[in-house]
């Protein structure tokens, strides 16, 4: 029901060849209730490419996928527990990082892509036709089972289907179709085992955007992580993505209300009906060095009737504003650069081929202000003989005026969510 993709990092070649001489720290385990999360593109992922390819493919190919992620989030309409996360990789259209999961009884590891803007979880089950080879063995678990067309939650999946006695559902996710069976087995995240879990089981698959291990949605719907943990974890979580280079499991998923950070900075929570898994936010204005650029406030606006507004999502890796923000920021951010010609390359449309002294750009949120470092704002080639500003204006063709804080830029910060108390933190904190 969603795309996206699993970013690359851009000094991933550089570090590949130190990795290799390097024992990694690949199989630091979860503790408590915090997964480990890792990039697609690192050397602990088993999702790694087989062949390089250069620098600008991977830019090129990674922008071209956050557009169909900006087309799929056009059509949407108590105790702790900590997981891992990784820097994950970009061979599958699927959110950027990923977390270890545990499944059934025994436990069958999966290294589900983590999602944001995703509700219900699923995972590619054995005889799953067009699947990757790393699938779930249902037959093999004691606590898994099927879910008929009258459990409640056969109701809450997108356009359920009951041909047999088993609920079905299909759903589109970026250039993906799936087709999956409604199943429960148990969930164990970190030490939290969790029964009867609701989750998809994949059937059939067609295309590449499916994360190739399954999704965990961290949405806000019936099926999700928050819905189905409420009494564990009381509707609360934040997390830490790594950058692109980190080479473990460094990031960290933090499940429920204990041990978040008490001193950070929040701003409201917002909700449209139209689109109620996302979590909105209130942008108020954007500061490139010390001036505040000239944008509408129709581009900013939040519109509970039509889903239009700003939102976080750990799937997009690069944010995008819509056109008239965009265009602001980008010829502020061009003057104070100096007199520089800029290039493009693939949708980046400010890139410079010499070295830059970049002003800062600050995000300005009801209550809060969120400045990014420079690791956040630019990126650069392999060899860094090109820089370019990490953002773009939304997709020609989306018809929702979205503005979309993405995971490049939520790197190396606490992001928390707080849905009681209808509150997103953002704070600065290390976890490549």
């Amino acid at each position: 029901m969603k795309t996206f993709l699993l970013c690359v990092p851009f000094f991933f070649f550089f570090f590949l060849s130190i990795a290799q001489g390097l024992n990694l720290k690949c199989d630091i385990q979860d503790q408590g209730s915090t997964l480990q999360v890792f990039h697609i593109f690192s050397p602990c992922s088993p999702f790694r490419p087989s062949k390089s390819i250069s620098w600008e493919e991977t830019v090129i190919e990674m922008q071209q996928r956050d557009q169909a992620r900006l087309q799929y989030l056009s059509s949407l309409v108590a105790k702790k527990s900590v997981v891992p996360i990784a820097s994950g990789r970009q061979i599958i259209q699927s959110p950027t990082y990923i977390v270890r999961a545990q499944i059934g009884t025994p436990p069958q590891t999966m290294l589900m892509a983590m999602d944001t803007s995703n509700d219900a979880a699923w995972v590619p089950c054995s005889g799953c036709v067009g699947c990757s080879s790393t699938v779930f063995n249902s037959a093999t678990s004691t606590t898994f089972k099927n879910l008929d067309c009258g459990a409640v939650q056969c109701q809450q999946v997108p356009v359920p289907t009951c041909g047999g006695s088993v609920c079905g559902f299909n759903i589109s996710y970026g250039g993906s179709t799936i087709a999956a069976s409604l199943s429960q087995d148990t969930f164990t995240l970190a030490t939290d085992p969790v029964p009867n879990y609701t989750f998809g089981c994949i059937q059939k698959t067609t295309g590449s955007s499916a994360p190739p291990q399954g999704l965990l949605g961290l949405g806000r719907g019936p099926l999700s992580l928050l819905s189905q943990t409420q009494n564990l974890y009381q509707s609360t979580f934040s997390y830490c993505l790594p950058n692109f280079r980190s080479l473990n499991f460094s990031g960290s998923l933090r499940l429920g209300p204990n041990g978040q950070p008490q001193r950070i900075k929040t701003t409201p929570l917002l909700k449209s009906p139209r689109r109620s898994s996302l979590y909105y936010v209130n942008l108020i204005g954007i500061r490139v060095g010390r001036k505040i650029v000239d944008i509408p406030a129709s581009a900013l606006a939040f519109n509970a009737t039509t889903g239009a507004g700003t939102i976080f999502d750990s799937g997009t890796v690069y944010t995008r504003l819509v056109a008239p923000a965009y265009a602001a920021v980008r010829d502020e951010f061009r003057k104070r650069v100096g007199n520089l010609t800029p290039t493009s390359l693939g949708g980046f449309d400010t890139c410079y081929s010499v070295p830059i002294v970049a002003p800062t750009v600050t995000f300005m949120f009801s209550g809060m202000n969120v400045t990014l470092p420079e690791d956040n704002l630019l990126i650069h080639s392999t060899a860094g003989s090109i820089t370019c500003l990490a953002m773009a204006a939304s997709a020609i063709g989306v018809s929702l005026e979205l503005n979309v804080i993405a995971n490049m830029q939520q790197q190396n910060h606490r992001v928390l969510i707080d849905v009681p108390n209808s509150r997103l933190g953002v704070a600065r904190e290390q976890c490549s």
